[in-house]
């Protein structure tokens, strides 16, 4: 006789407004649990730490992920969460076997086991490039740890940082990473906006702006490329987060100032034509936990520099050029042979394709279910 299959409630808060690279990998989890749902013997739904989104979270979900509407204001929450361990989640979504707190908070449970997912430790490493809220994340995933949830990661580096950094049982921090979204995954769109834009060359990065994604030292390598490469323009996706200002000061004090764009925050599709469009996609990232945004431009066929920054070595391996974080000089020397040496180029592209190739959703949804699996044996 087939076994129960395991109830498991997911935070989809990450949904809910602009995208990023948790709302992916969260989106990415649902998607592949629920295709695998019969095999993987796992029930999933899903929650969100909202008052106001509550709503639009049932919208937001893939189809066959049950959602729990009960609201669940967030700030309110979690200050409670950093010093009690009540509420327990059951009181929001009934009895559960594993809840899944899918971006650094997993709330107290009664009975049902709790894993976390650590996408990185910059409010540990680099709290000068955190916000305010960003900077309670370490006391509610140590107290977490104290009740004895499972940590997920997305990474080897992060994995061994939480247990370094956080002082975790080693024997529970796994490190799953996830898939990669393709554009083939993409909702439906018009044609014309999948196509890559026209016009001279340029230079590609997506990400929030804020100091951790370090856009300044990409604009000033840009001024150092730009007088040799006349054609070359530098195009930069992404909302503002805190500190947008200090890209805005960079730019304006750029000679080239008129060959930069910043597009703000662009739609899937979009994003997905501008970065295929690209001559070279370029990650300056001071830190990082895992690296969407690169290999994405690699399953589009775009050759990467990026920075030696977090788990971006472990994560993109020898399919980007890699440089020392924080050092525009290496940056603009990186992005100046990619742009002079056909070979190297088709090397990396090639090897960035063979690269993508390793992050499946299957393996991802898998890795999930054996660690809820485990989760729940030991609760």
């Amino acid at each position: 006789m087939p076994a129960r299959p395991l109830s498991v409630a997911l935070d989809a808060t990450p949904l809910l407004g602009a995208r990023t690279g948790v709302a992916a990998m969260t989106l990415g989890a649902l998607r592949a649990l629920v295709a695998e749902r019969d095999e993987l013997a796992v029930d999933v739904s899903a929650y969100a730490l909202t008052w106001r989104g509550r709503q639009v979270l049932a919208g937001a979900l893939p189809a066959g992920v049950h959602a729990h509407h009960k609201p669940m204001p967030a700030r309110p929450l979690r200050a409670v969460w950093r010093r009690l361990d009540w509420p327990a989640i059951e009181s929001w979504t009934g009895p559960l076997d594993v809840v899944h707190g899918t971006n650094f908070v997993v709330p107290p449970t009664r009975n049902a086991a709790a894993v976390v997912t650590i996408h990185d430790l910059t409010p540990v490493r680099y709290p000068e490039l955190c916000r305010r809220d960003t900077l309670a994340y370490p006391d509610l995933v140590r107290r977490a740890l104290r009740r004895g949830a499972w940590v997920h990661t997305p990474s080897r580096a992060v994995a061994d940082e939480v247990v370094e950094l956080l002082g975790a049982d080693p024997e529970r921090v796994v490190a799953i990473p996830s898939g990669v979204p393709m554009a083939s995954e993409l909702a439906a769109g018009d044609v014309a906006l999948m196509r890559a834009p026209a016009g001279p060359p340029y230079l590609c990065t997506v990400g929030t702006v804020e100091p951790r994604k370090d856009h300044v030292s990409l604009v000033r390598a840009f001024d150092a490329v730009a007088g040799d490469h006349p054609d070359l323009r530098l195009v930069i996706a992404g909302p503002d987060g805190w500190g947008a200002e200090q890209l805005a000061a960079a730019v304006a004090r750029s000679p080239y100032r008129d060959r930069i764009e910043r597009r703000g925050w662009v739609p899937e599709d979009e994003r997905t034509a501008l970065v295929r469009g690209a001559v070279a996609f370029v990650f300056p990232s001071v830190y990082e936990g895992f690296g969407y945004p690169p290999l994405e431009a690699m399953a589009e066929g775009v050759p990467v520099v990026a920075t030696s920054a977090g788990a971006l070595p472990e994560v993109l391996g020898d399919a980007a050029l890699l440089v020392a974080p924080g050092y525009p000089d290496a940056l603009a020397g990186a992005i100046t042979r990619l742009l002079d040496d056909g070979g190297l180029r088709e090397r990396l592209i090639e090897a960035g394709r063979m690269r993508v190739a390793r992050y499946s959703w299957t393996a991802f949804s898998r890795g999930l279910a054996d660690l809820y699996r485990r989760a729940a044996a030991a609760r």
